[in-house]
């Protein structure tokens, strides 16, 4: 059995406790609750634990971190905790049920607040990869129209939505620019925000991306959480951006003409993920559903069968977030 799965297995078995012993101390007192009450205060029960038991496993780092072969540093900002991109893969896929990442497009950590548990639906997640598809030329920065270029990503998502449904994922709105594109040319530092919205859920979600320009690809920063996060985002924006850079030999200034490749798109393309697309199904243009907790991780760790009906996921009747 994979380690992943002994954990929400252990987690289960846990919650399965802590459910049959609240339940039987309920039932001796004098109480007006309905049957139905009675058993949606369980399932809270259960579901706090099994997101205890979860979150204790996780070993979190602070300080600097190097990683890829010695492609990045993260230097962890004050407040934030940092989680490796192995917890922080099974984290995604096990936990939250997103579908499994391509090996060139996996996780290299998670930044996180570390005042408030990652399992939290009040807090947010910074995911963190590297793509090398080539320098990205940004000469056209100056020159795009940001209302135009929403609007063609908007017809993209749209398009995307037929292959997203028939894989058993939800349909995805892009609701509109949460924050603006914004190219810092002399960091080589991009970021914007986006507002999704999944399926027919009703409460939009965040995803604040940055992209840091590289001599043969870019860092890409997803943060993710529920809209209410944007303005907390935006004030951590500078000390997240000034935290994460690339080591002397794939920086931006790098770059050597005569032996590195050049991407096939420029700013413009890295924000609307037009090529991206086409290769992985928006999975690389920064579309994360990770993080709607109480529905994934029930559905998951399979406490309720109820709370499935809720949330659906390739091959049943429910749903699971996917990374899109």
């Amino acid at each position: 059995m994979k380690k992943s799965s002994i954990l929400l297995v252990f987690a289960m078995l846990i919650s399965m406790s802590i459910f049959a012993n609240e339940r039987d101390s309920l039932a001796t007192e004098e109480t007006e609750l309905t049957d139905e009450q009675l058993q949606e205060i369980m399932e809270m029960i259960a579901y706090e634990a099994a997101l205890d038991s979860i979150e204790q496993t996780f070993k979190y780092e602070k300080g600097e971190i190097v990683v890829g072969s010695n492609l990045a540093t993260i230097k962890v900002p004050e407040g934030y905790q940092y989680l490796n991109g192995e917890q922080s893969e099974m984290l995604f896929t096990e936990i939250w049920g997103n579908p499994p990442r391509s090996e060139d497009n996996r996780s290299l950590g998670t930044l996180s607040p570390s005042n408030v548990s990652i399992m939290s639906d009040s807090s947010f997640i910074i995911d963190i990869t590297y793509s090398e598809d080539g320098y990205i030329d940004d000469s056209d920065a100056k020159d795009i129209d940001y209302d135009e270029l929403l609007e063609s990503m908007q017809e993209d998502s749209k398009a995307s939505n037929e292959y997203r449904i028939e894989e058993g994922y939800p349909a995805i709105e892009l609701v509109g620019w949460a924050s603006s594109p914004f190219y810092d040319k002399e960091n080589k530092k991009l970021h914007w925000a986006k507002e999704l919205r999944f399926g027919d859920m009703e409460e939009s979600t965040l995803n604040y991306n940055i992209r840091i320009l590289g001599r043969k690809g870019y860092l890409q920063l997803n943060a993710v959480g529920g809209m209410y996060v944007l303005d907390e985002v935006k004030r951590e924006i500078n000390p997240i951006l000034a935290g994460v850079n690339f080591n002397e030999g794939s920086r931006y200034s790098d770059f050597n003409p005569d032996i590195d490749k050049v991407a096939a798109y420029g700013i413009g393309g890295l924000i609307a993920g037009k090529i991206l697309a086409k290769a992985g199904i928006l999975a690389k243009i920064g579309i994360f559903l990770a993080k709607f907790w109480k529905i994934i991780a029930i559905g998951v760790v399979g406490l309720f069968a109820g709370v499935g009906k809720f949330f659906g996921r390739k091959g049943d009747d429910s749903e699971v977030e996917p990374e899109a």
